[in-house]
């Protein structure tokens, strides 16, 4: 089906509803495989399954935020192809994440440079807390946080520099050129906002290696949990306007050549300062419904809870972002981008509600098996998020949501 002809036919919102519960479901079955306490696999201890499950974020924009498909075409031909372009694209993203987690940091970048990126290097290390599970832990932590580094480049490089400066080169050019590039600028953004957390992870504390957390002087905590949850409000913004709003304001700033590094510029600022506010905003409301944190405080008196949560928060949104996208096909779609963009955030906002009430109520500690309440122990929000995240993404991005009518992406 081309482009043409899916426009001409009405979408089934109602075959969407039903697609969005199946996936819904799959999921659930996915993370009782994988992830429940009382499942097969038991992965979510929560830092394995956490890195896990951005791993496989990180392959699926790597394929088709990044690499654009590459070498694949960028849009299926038919029906058929959806279906088996889907199966391929889906193995590939499996198979990368087992090659990045374990072959890349585990037994490469763990092994022969910076032993925190592999479990067995720091047992054998030695040291007070080097045993199996917690380097385990450790090792996922840094991983983690890297995942988190090269989401927020590759969104940012895909929606506001594009192909720039390799437009005029083939796809491969610009593929492998970006994946250079992207990762380049994931290192240092890692180094500076994660790195100085995993290397007071250890004890004695690995101070030769990295500096103390400087935002611990006015963030109340040396946790990296502080970077994570900003970066996640940054990526956020970068979702809704990439598929929400179409792209804009950005698109107004450069649309080929030379205008596409001032369009990255704008975006990259314009996205952080939108991501900021949110960021703020969210900790005054969680300080006027939970009072003022407090260094040393627990549970949801904790600052790094309350920073963490905000990017948890902003995980709702993008999830519920996707779904809008995936299942209902973006609704609506007027011929206003301003009126489309005002209903379609409202609904998604609305979407990310409903998603966090469903995460904290009875529902989700039967179905997911996780502890009642908010805060609890080792109960990470963005790790069951990302997963059906993932899910929604492969089917969105690479079954083109079939058997749904083949939709392009704003």
């Amino acid at each position: 089906m081309n482009k043409a002809t899916s426009q001409l036919r009405p979408w089934n919102y109602v075959q969407g509803l039903v697609s969005f519960i199946i996936v819904f479901l799959i999921s659930v079955g996915i993370w009782y495989l994988f992830m429940h306490g009382n499942g097969i696999m038991k992965l979510y201890t929560p830092m394995y399954g956490f890195s896990l499950v951005a791993m496989l974020l990180c392959s699926i924009v790597l394929i088709s935020n990044v690499w654009n498909y590459y070498p694949l075409s960028n849009t299926p031909s038919h029906v058929g192809d959806r279906l088996l372009r889907g199966i391929l694209l889906t193995l590939e993203a499996i198979i990368l994440t087992l090659v990045i987690t374990y072959g890349i940091f585990w037994h490469g970048i763990g092994a022969y440079a910076v032993a925190y990126f592999s479990p067995h290097s720091i047992v054998i290390s030695g040291g007070t807390g080097a045993e199996p599970f917690l380097a385990r832990e450790n090792a996922s932590t840094a991983i983690l946080y890297f995942g988190a580094a090269f989401l927020w480049v590759a969104l940012t490089w895909d929606l506001g520099f594009g192909d720039w400066p390799w437009q005029k080169s083939d796809r491969g050019v610009v593929a492998w050129s970006k994946t250079i590039t992207v990762i380049l600028l994931s290192v240092i953004v890692y180094a500076f906002l994660f790195h100085p957390h995993v290397c007071y992870l250890f004890y004695p504390p690995q101070n030769k290696a990295g500096v103390e957390a400087w935002w611990a002087s006015f963030a109340g905590t040396s946790s990296a949990f502080f970077s994570l949850g900003l970066l996640l409000c940054i990526v956020a913004w970068l979702t809704i306007t990439r598929i929400l709003w179409e792209g804009y304001p950005w698109k107004l700033f450069g649309q080929e050549n030379d205008g596409l590094f001032l369009r990255g510029v704008i975006t990259t600022i314009g996205s952080a300062i939108l991501g900021n506010i949110t960021f703020l905003v969210l900790l005054r409301i969680m300080n006027m419904y939970w009072m003022e944190p407090f260094e040393g405080g627990q549970y949801t008196d904790a600052p790094y809870f309350r920073y963490l949560h905000t990017g948890e928060i902003s995980g709702f949104v993008i999830l519920a972002t996707f779904v809008l996208r995936t299942y209902f096909n973006n609704f609506p779609n007027t011929r206003s981008i301003g009126l489309n963009a005002i209903i379609r955030t409202s609904l998604v906002f609305m979407g990310g509600l409903g998603f966090y009430v469903f995460y904290y109520s009875p529902a989700s500690a039967l179905l997911l098996g996780k502890v009642p309440g908010i805060a609890q122990p080792d109960d990470t929000p963005l790790v069951w998020t990302i997963l059906y995240l993932a899910i929604v993404m492969i089917h969105g991005e690479f079954f083109k949501s079939w058997p749904l009518p083949n939709r392009e992406a704003a």
